[in-house]
């Protein structure tokens, strides 16, 4: 199997705003833009817009959180951390990953007003 992700840190920066809005098929609530379709699709990621969907309706701490910044960390063998924090170094949840092919080392999404977006989209 080959690996087809083609995503780069600089295709993200092109995103500064959403000319369309996608309803989150798990969580009806939460809705994510242009750029963040974009590095679901292009990364493989969609697996990423899902946790934090999900984390929206079950994670009583995440969800009291107004403004979320999530920080996806890949380590060179694969496995990853995912935190969200309150974008005041305040860390409100983490999630370790066993296995990812993200192709990214890092990216970082917020979530605030039940939009996931890209920070260059905020």
């Amino acid at each position: 199997m080959t690996n087809t992700k083609t995503l780069t840190a600089a295709d993200l920066y092109q995103f500064t705003g959403s000319e369309n809005w996608y309803r989150h098929a798990l969580n009806r609530k939460v809705l994510y833009t242009d750029g963040a379709q974009y590095l679901a699709e292009q990364g493989g990621a969609y697996w990423l817009l899902d946790t934090i969907a999900i984390a929206q309706a079950h994670i009583k701490a995440v969800a009291a959180e107004e403004f979320q910044v999530w920080t996806l960390t890949v380590n060179p063998d694969h496995t990853a951390l995912l935190i969200c924090g309150d974008g005041n170094n305040r860390v409100v949840h983490t999630q370790s990953l066993p296995f990812t092919d993200f192709p990214l080392p890092e990216v970082k999404l917020y979530f605030c007003n039940n939009v996931i977006l890209l920070p260059s989209e905020y």
